[in-house]
């Protein structure tokens, strides 16, 4: 079992205000803005006005498109343009990732591999891995210094088991997977991008 560096997975985290900050802007720059709804003038139909201005006792219309009218245009509706996303530094990207492994680590839901695993594409190798270690019934987030087109075969068809580059750790997949399984060369990676050094 590799020593896992206290600078990453042994903070004291006392305030989860920012480990919530990270986790809702990750959901939010994953939000796709698809919906759209049509303004009156983009409504078919309406050109014609439903009755005579005046004279008839009822209220004054110039067009059956009317937001208050039923079949008529959204007012104030979706667009397609909206932007959701949400801005962090990349440092508060680093503390907060740092500080969702340290709350995995304090649950001992980490574990790193003496030895780098090696496929040639076969999903079976991969359950494998799970049954030996024991977690085959469990949320794995499994992390790669890279991903190669034999790891990816592999793990692609496993529906309890996301593949994550090592810079590309991140405070949602963390929290929402029951164990992490580090690479011995993903653990390095790991730690000198969290620590902004240059990896040995």
């Amino acid at each position: 079992m590799a020593e896992l560096n206290k600078e990453v997975f042994g903070l004291d985290v006392q305030n989860h205000e920012l480990l919530k900050t990270a986790y809702d802007a990750y959901l939010a720059n994953s939000r796709s803005s698809h919906a759209k709804t049509l303004k009156r003038g983009e409504v078919r139909g309406g050109g014609k006005k439903p009755w005579k201005q005046k004279g008839t006792g009822r209220a004054r219309f110039g067009s059956t498109r009317n937001p208050i009218w039923r079949h008529g245009g959204v007012a104030f509706g979706r667009t397609g343009n909206e932007n959701f996303t949400k801005k962090m530094s990349k440092t508060a990207k680093k503390v907060a990732v740092k500080q969702a492994l340290s709350l995995k680590n304090s649950e001992n839901a980490i574990i790193v591999l003496k030895e780098p695993v090696t496929f040639v594409g076969k999903t079976k190798e991969a359950v494998k891995v799970m049954k030996d270690l024991k977690i085959e019934d469990k949320n794995i987030l499994a992390v790669v210094k890279e991903k190669s087109d034999n790891i990816m075969r592999a793990t692609n068809n496993l529906p309890n088991l996301k593949l994550v580059r090592a810079t590309y750790l991140n405070v949602f997949d963390i929290l929402n997977a029951d164990v992490i399984v580090f690479g011995p060369n993903a653990l390095a990676a790991a730690e000198a991008w969290l620590l902004d050094k240059e990896e040995a």
